[in-house]
């Protein structure tokens, strides 16, 4: 075993090399294959934990010990110069290497070690650890070390990693709100708009839900209803008697038109002739030509913010033509159009599918640091023009914030991003407290500002009491501070 001291290098010990980066705090391991010019060159080059492959080199997970990096140097693309291996703080555990105390990088081939024992590091939360680089025909290894303060984002971004793409998606196949008219706010207290485009009508969404005060443009062309249709007649076969059931009123019909709609209370349909985003698993039937890739939590900025912060949504896209009905574990289903003049925070957990034209990423809930709650201390932010379908535990609620606004953190399931939040403690922290007496509501969620808030009539976590941590693939946060 061989000792390298920064910056030494040394040639590599055979073509096919193990790297593993050892510490006492659990770290997340990548690599990155970078050109002549010291940058990757495409996000495939970036292989992490949600993109564990690329050409030559292969991520594997360390399920409670170390995570390996395996890099077979002959497979290496010629025009790739380098692979630049790296480790982060997952978030689990310290926010900096300061108080991490070993850090230790092996790289191994046949009966062959070198290490790197890695010190110094302070308010670092990611380090470059070694280098295997192409130096005339031949392969070397460097021992690095360099930190950064931005953990895994920022040695991504040093690199040349796009942090924030997005797929294209072609315009003549997203259904989309026409550019000339902005949705529909109704007055207060007006009953909620029929939630239907009519036949033949990409793009017409029905009016949103209202806050009073509003701008009340209208989308134009409205569809007509969806016709009634006749009971199903089932013709006798070898003397069989035909089929009867109140399962054939055309309440129970599938709904008409195109883009995302309620199929009754619980589901939605999403008549096809493009594609749509929706949360992976959701699928519960489809007919016609429909293609499903799953996408993670979209995009290697979101895959990484999501791990950090527990919160995104596992999304899969879906294509062709046809239709999809989606649910998720019977949850009631509700619509909302966004015009672009304002975004939507929701908890990751809550969202079931939305249009490609939205965009969304993963934001921090001002003013609740230091808290956990079920309505994220990171949550989902859509923006953008198009419409999207949340879920709820029961039959929720929209509050009008003209006026100090506050709710229960496990109820809150999504509000105006254009709204101020904060924490109001309710509880005096005395002897009562200290004892176990409390009003069961010793903090919530603060709103100010212009906008709506949506509070579910449940305090459950979305997934119940075991429901976990965080939103996305998790659950959803419960309990905490806020008791």
């Amino acid at each position: 075993m061989t000792a390298l001291a920064p910056g030494e290098n040394r040639p590599a010990p055979g073509d096919q090399l193990t790297v593993t980066v050892a510490s006492s705090a659990s770290v997340d391991v990548s690599a990155l294959l970078v050109n002549t010019a010291g940058t990757v060159r495409s996000d495939a080059d970036f292989v992490f934990f949600n993109q564990p492959t690329g050409p030559g080199v292969v991520y594997r997970h360390g399920n409670g010990g170390p995570d390996v990096v395996g890099v077979q140097t002959s497979s290496l693309p010629t025009d790739v110069d380098k692979v630049v291996i790296t480790a982060s703080l997952d978030g689990r555990g310290p926010a900096t290497f300061a108080s991490v105390g070993a850090l230790t990088t092996t790289i191994e081939s046949g009966s062959t070690t070198l290490t790197f024992p890695i010190s110094g590091l302070t308010t670092e939360s990611g380090v470059v650890c070694v280098e295997i680089y192409r130096r005339s025909g031949a392969w070397k290894v460097r021992a690095v070390g360099q930190g950064y303060d931005d953990g895994l984002a920022g040695i991504a971004s040093a690199f040349g990693v796009n942090l924030d793409d997005e797929p294209d998606v072609p315009a003549a196949q997203s259904v989309a709100v026409p550019p000339s008219q902005p949705p529909a706010y109704p007055p207060a207290g007006a009953p909620p708009a029929p939630d239907h485009r009519g036949p033949g009508q990409p793009g017409q969404f029905a009016q949103p839900p209202a806050y009073p005060g509003a701008p009340a443009p209208t989308y134009p062309g409205h569809g007509a209803p969806p016709a009634p249709q006749p009971q199903p007649s089932f013709s006798s076969q070898q003397g069989a008697q035909p089929v009867h059931s109140d399962l054939f009123d055309p309440s129970h019909a599938e709904v008409n038109g195109l883009g995302i709609q309620k199929q009754g209370g619980k589901m939605v349909k999403v008549g096809m002739n493009g594609e749509v985003m929706a949360r992976a698993g959701s699928m519960v039937a489809y007919q016609g030509d429909l293609k499903f890739e799953a996408l993670g939590s979209g995009g290697i900025g979101r895959a990484i913010r999501q791990h950090l912060t527990g919160e995104g949504v596992p999304l899969m896209k879906v294509t062709g033509r046809g239709d999809l009905f989606l649910a998720n574990s019977a949850a009631d289903v509700h619509i909302i159009d966004l015009d672009g003049t304002d975004g939507l925070t929701i908890n990751g957990a809550n969202v079931l599918a939305f249009d490609s034209t939205l965009r969304y990423d993963i934001g921090r809930v001002q003013g609740a640091a230091g808290y956990a709650s079920n309505a994220g201390l990171f949550n989902c932010v859509f923006t953008g023009r198009g419409r999207i379908a949340i879920t709820t535990h029961g039959s929720p609620v929209v509050l009008t914030v003209d006026q100090a606004t506050y709710a229960d953190p496990n109820a809150a399931v999504a509000w105006s991003s254009s709204l101020q939040t904060g924490i109001k403690r309710n509880d005096s922290f005395g002897l009562g407290r200290l004892m176990g007496r409390s009003t069961g509501e010793a903090s919530t969620l603060a709103f100010s500002g212009r906008g709506f808030v949506i509070v579910q009539p449940s305090e459950l976590p979305p997934g119940g009491l075991i429901g976990g941590t965080g939103g996305g693939q998790q659950a959803g946060t419960g309990g905490g501070i806020f008791g």
